[in-house]
């Protein structure tokens, strides 16, 4: 099994995709912080299912990260991301430096759309700035045909659906299922912060948020209602401090005042010294054609 061509330059990376798609290759492009786990190697099955080639990039983006965040701890695991890529058949791992990616005098910086001003816009002010800036210049100088992102990060595939659609960015967009472990727990890098205590008490963001969908598919269209539902099974887990509970429309994350349609419930809570966020849509016309059906 060959390994990935692993580039560390922009300008190589550039033309390695460039020249492979003037031959007809159509690429798919995975965008990661590294640390990888099933959910993103989902990722890079999918990309392989729908593409000739794929690319995955290595970067702990500084930029996302706000004072006092874990952007020193964030785990880097090289050698078995490496090693999980050329098992998945990944074509080209792009890895580049700080330096190469954010240059002295580099200073530019892209503005999300209004569906970053809540939620982790709120608890993250400078967040989603970061996270839009680098993949619109991983978009640039990987110059692919699709990207992959995961729905753990709800709000992160809003915020870059709208910079794709606002800035006509010639990329077609795939957001694909949170994966979870089989007790519920959303696969996270994060989670290898926790203990084996912790990890008991932040199963507690999963099970509230099938207690609401559960609550709404019995008929409650009361979002504070739902919210305060599932406030309380974090709180019964023993969670540490909750920054929000939210029930939102799932295609613009603006309030409720009674659920109908598509909606997206949302939580970001800590467990000891970890932050974790997991998200569940919940579609009512689906549950009450499946009722009436």
């Amino acid at each position: 099994m060959p390994s990935p061509t692993v580039v560390h330059d922009l300008d190589q990376a550039y033309l390695t995709i460039m020249q492979s798609r003037a031959q007809g290759t159509k690429w798919g492009l995975v965008p990661t912080m590294g640390a990888l786990h099933d959910g993103h190697l989902s990722l890079v099955q999918a990309a392989r299912e729908t593409c000739d080639a794929v690319a995955v990039t290595i970067f702990v983006n500084p930029t996302q990260f706000g004072p006092g965040e874990d952007l020193d701890r964030y785990p880097r695991t090289w050698e078995a991301d490496l090693a999980a890529l050329e098992q998945h058949q990944v074509d080209l791992v792009f890895a580049p430096t700080i330096e190469s990616m954010y240059p002295p005098g580099c200073t530019t910086r892209v503005r999300p759309s209004d569906v970053a001003a809540d939620l982790e816009g709120r608890f993250r002010p400078d967040h989603f700035e970061g996270v839009a800036t680098i993949v619109l210049k991983l978009f640039q100088v990987l110059p692919a045909e699709h990207a992959f992102f995961g729905q753990k990060d709800y709000q992160q595939c809003l915020v870059v659906r709208d910079m794709v659609r606002d800035l006509n960015l010639p990329i077609h967009l795939s957001f694909r299922p949170t994966v979870r472990e089989a007790d519920g727990l959303a696969l996270s890098s994060r989670n290898r912060y926790l203990s084996d205590v912790d990890r008991q008490r932040a199963l507690g963001l999963s099970r509230a948020l099938a207690a609401a969908a559960a609550r709404a598919h019995q008929g409650e269209r009361d979002p504070q209602r739902l919210e305060a539902l599932a406030t309380q099974v974090l709180e019964d887990a023993g969670v540490d401090r909750i920054d929000y509970v939210a029930l939102r429309d799932a295609d613009t994350l603006v309030p409720l005042k009674e659920l109908a349609d598509r909606a997206v419930m949302l939580i970001a809570a800590h467990v000891g010294a970890t932050r974790l966020i997991d998200n569940r849509v919940i579609s009512v016309v689906a549950s009450e054609a499946a009722s009436q059906g």
